[in-house]
């Protein structure tokens, strides 16, 4: 009998990656035969994000590809997107199934309702009925595996949906999380990272915290490398940077969101840390691991945000020893408090300011890999074959690529810097 195919379209952040990915995982374990997402197949799951009309515009067209690959298959959408937004995917061409964030983890069941004559699938009710921690991790298909820790927000800054779409913060605990890295570890698989999205806040209902968990992640055989992704200045302790720096397993790379380089704007966006205090967080990392890569997340063009506050955003970031910056564009989401602000931003100048602060990245990044020039590090390679060449990332986040040898795979290897290719990455001979 041929196996029903099944393929997953994902957008947005790494605990919706994760998420996809044990949900994925049901049901490879249930015979289903895994496809892309670009390839017929009688089932496509789109898991989706609304952080910003871009992505959500990604979704609906995901949507529409999968329908017009096959317009026999069943198409369930699962996440952000159906939690905020049940009513307009329901009138979607093809679309069988609107699951949220809850109850997506439901979906091998009510497909297979799907198949009984009675059942028209459609909302599952209570979909903003979400109030526990539901573990996932990805595992399988890339070489680092990312772990969800934490979920849910109570920060609600002004132009933010998340708190809507994943309700208040709540999180694993250290118990089961280290189980789940044990799994983890069998699997062969050398590095995992820390996710949630709001990593920072982990712990604080059930009695324990970040750091803990950290602790308690280093004594753990057989893992050599872990990463935290995005945490908040405000949330990131001097004890953690810390505890970090000394660490054999933790790796120098911090993603620490700033949002704008004005006091004003960041109040405005009802952000829980002035300037001083995120100056403060780089330059005690800087102090202890001078090579750590930093990354930062920018906003531009958030409601009132004038040309005066972006020349101080640019200025701050300029002086500011950061390795990069990831640089969104405001994008008004309804139901939050800057959606209603004046002094809107024009697209056009939103753009131009986008365009200025990428330019300002890529200077800040190839700065950083310069410092780098000649310092010997340690790259686990991923699996991938691009036109003859793979990839991989050293301890402080710098890729690397050779030429494509399998053996290298979900390998750890020394390799000196001393070789950049057009594109900024460096080559390893």
């Amino acid at each position: 009998m041929t196996p029903t195919t099944i393929a997953f379209h994902h957008f947005g952040c790494k605990v919706n990656y994760a998420e996809a990915s044990s949900i994925s995982r049901q049901f490879r374990e249930k015979g289903f035969e895994l496809k892309d997402h670009h390839e017929v197949a009688d089932i496509y799951v789109i898991s989706t994000c609304v952080v910003t009309s871009v992505a959500e515009k990604k979704c609906r067209a995901a949507i529409h590809q999968a329908h017009k690959l096959n317009p026999a298959a069943k198409i369930a959408v699962i996440g952000c997107f159906s939690e905020l937004k049940p009513d307009d995917l329901l009138h979607m061409d093809g679309v069988d199934l609107v699951l949220g964030n809850s109850s997506k983890y439901d979906l091998l069941d009510e497909l297979e309702k799907l198949k009984t004559p009675d059942y028209h699938g459609g909302l599952i009710p209570g979909i903003k009925e979400d109030s526990g921690f539901i573990p996932s991790f990805s595992m399988g298909d890339r070489t680092r595996s990312f772990v969800k820790i934490q979920d849910g927000c109570d920060y609600y800054c002004s132009y933010c949906t998340i708190p809507l779409a994943r309700g208040h913060s709540r999180s694993d605990t250290i118990e089961h999380v280290i189980s789940s890295t044990r799994e983890i570890i069998t699997n062969g698989i050398h590095e995992i990272i820390l996710t949630g999205v709001n990593i920072g806040d982990f712990g604080r209902h059930n009695g324990e915290d970040l750091l803990r968990l950290m602790q308690e992640l280093e004594q753990l055989d057989g893992l050599d490398r872990i990463r935290i992704s995005s945490i908040e200045p405000d949330l990131l302790s001097d004890e953690i940077i810390d505890f970090a720096a000394g660490s054999v397993k933790f790796m120098p790379h911090f993603h620490i969101p700033l949002q704008a380089g004005s006091d004003k704007v960041l109040k405005a966006m009802k952000r829980k840390y002035n300037l001083e205090l995120y100056t403060g967080r780089v330059m005690r990392i800087r102090a202890k691991l001078p090579l750590a890569c930093i990354a930062s997340d920018v906003i531009v063009g958030f409601p009132g945000e004038t040309d005066e506050d972006f020349r101080d955003t640019c200025t701050y970031l300029e002086h500011l020893p950061v390795s990069y910056m990831h640089v969104f564009t405001y994008s008004m989401r309804e139901n939050t408090l800057a959606a209603h602000m004046a002094g809107v931003v024009p697209d056009k100048i939103k753009k131009e300011r986008s365009r200025q602060l990428h330019h300002l990245s890529n200077i800040k990044k190839q700065a950083f890999y310069r410092q780098n020039l000649g310092s010997e590090v340690r790259v686990l390679f991923e699996s991938d074959n691009s036109r003859g060449w793979m990839h991989g990332f050293s301890e402080n986040y710098i890729k690397v690529k050779t030429k494509y040898d399998s053996s290298l795979s979900n390998q750890i290897r020394k390799v000196l810097l001393n070789k950049v290719d057009e594109e900024g990455v460096y080559i390893s001979e």
